[in-house]
């Protein structure tokens, strides 16, 4: 088992989790919830399949396109979310 990759996964999603839209409906839920550890359990299950889904994906789009072409389409799709946040009307 490759620990060294779990560690950087883990740390990855994590702090790309923190103060984002499910973890704020998490804290909503809980919050107002009678069963705060209901709400624990389903965002944990969510934020599982939602891995899965991308790991999954991912997997299978790798054994199509290079990485090197990945990854330059990985910083096209960031760069123009950024973009886009930077020059919206709002």
């Amino acid at each position: 088992m490759d620990w060294q990759l779990i560690g950087i996964s883990f740390i990855t999603v994590f702090l790309a989790e923190i103060g984002d839209k499910s973890q704020l409906a998490a804290i909503a839920l809980g919050g107002s919830s009678n069963n705060p550890r209901a709400v624990f359990i389903g965002s944990t299950v969510a934020l599982i399949l939602a891995s899965l889904l991308g790991v999954l994906a991912g997997g299978t789009v790798a054994q199509f396109l290079p990485e090197k072409l990945l990854k330059s389409l990985a910083a096209i799709g960031f760069a123009t979310m950024a973009l886009r946040i930077l020059w919206s009307e709002q």
